[in-house]
């Protein structure tokens, strides 16, 4: 009599086949080296190189280890400590400016109009001019003499101020050319952000009874805050930076009541501080660092959390 015996697995068959690991390749790796190639040339080195010859007083022939020396000449010198207030005062007034503006043409110019692609054209060309030609054209333009401004004024029966002659008017000035001149990047980039929000919510809103200006302050306003972000972390370097428009309009005049750090760096190189003006661009540099990045920060931690 024959036994039919089952099937079976044998042994070596019910030995679950190994999982291949996967090889790892160096191929990757080879992408980050001319990015870190670029870093090391462009940004570590120098920046390592400024906070050595900040602490020296430096020809270009020698330098001589003096310490902290330049960095308490630099803080106890009222023309450089008036540069480092106004440097504060241009760069957050027109940060602020540009924001809202920006934020308000922005909403302006996504609305239904006839001429809308001919206006963002208009309102984004001053960024396309160079900042020396805008600095000396307005220059002219705000002449408390012969300026075209002025004359404007005149004809209405209005004396007009001495803009860039004034000290208690030169900076803002500056900053008002200067948020002319930026503002179109700030539209272009909120203009953006408004695009991308779902027209559903906008229509939704209307059925709720919601009026344009719930419909900004409760939709729009909430939903282009990566837009705000970069908005605000872009004019606040750049402002803190100023330089270009600040020496071609008024050179840090009248006196020093329009200096700012950069403006105040570039003296000091012309006279031969060069010990001196390198420490004020490590402090510049600590700065923006110093303002920047926590307000980077707290945006982005507000993003995750909403």
């Amino acid at each position: 009599m024959t036994t039919l015996v089952a099937n079976r697995p044998s042994a070596d068959d019910a030995v679950e086949p190994r999982k291949r690991r996967p090889i790892k390749s160096s191929y990757p790796t080879w992408f980050y080296i001319p990015a870190g190639v670029f870093y090391l040339v462009l940004f570590a080195v120098p920046t390592f190189a400024s906070l050595y010859f900040s602490l020296t007083r430096w020809t270009l022939f020698e330098a001589e280890f003096i310490g902290l020396d330049n960095f308490v000449q630099f803080f106890s010198e009222p023309m450089l400590l008036r540069g480092f207030t106004n440097t504060f005062i241009f760069g957050f007034l027109t940060s602020a400016s540009k924001v809202v503006l920006g934020l308000l043409l922005g909403v302006f110019l996504t609305s239904q109009l006839a001429a809308r692609g001919y206006l963002r054209s208009v309102v984004f060309f001053p960024v396309l001019v160079s900042t020396i030609g805008v600095g000396i054209t307005f220059k002219m333009l705000m002449d408390p003499f012969d300026g075209v401004i002025n004359e404007a004024l005149a004809l209405v029966g209005i004396t007009g101020p001495g803009w860039l002659t004034d000290p208690s008017l030169a900076l803002f000035s500056i900053a008002l050319v200067d948020v002319w001149k930026g503002v179109g990047i700030a539209t272009l980039i909120y203009i953006a952000g408004i695009a991308a929000i779902p027209q559903e919510y906008y229509e939704a809103a209307r059925v709720d009874g919601a009026n344009a200006w719930h419909r900004f302050w409760r939709i729009t306003v909430p939903l282009v805050r990566p837009a705000t972000t970069t908005v605000v972390l872009l004019s606040l370097i750049g402002g803190l930076r100023a330089f270009d428009l600040i020496w071609a309009m008024t050179r840090g005049g009248p006196g020093f009541t329009s200096d700012v750090i950069g403006s105040v760096i570039y003296k000091q190189y012309q006279a031969g501080f060069f010990g001196l003006s390198t420490a004020g661009n490590v402090v510049l540099f600590v700065v923006v660092t110093a303002i920047v990045v926590p307000i980077s920060i707290w945006f982005n931690r507000r993003e995750v959390e909403r």
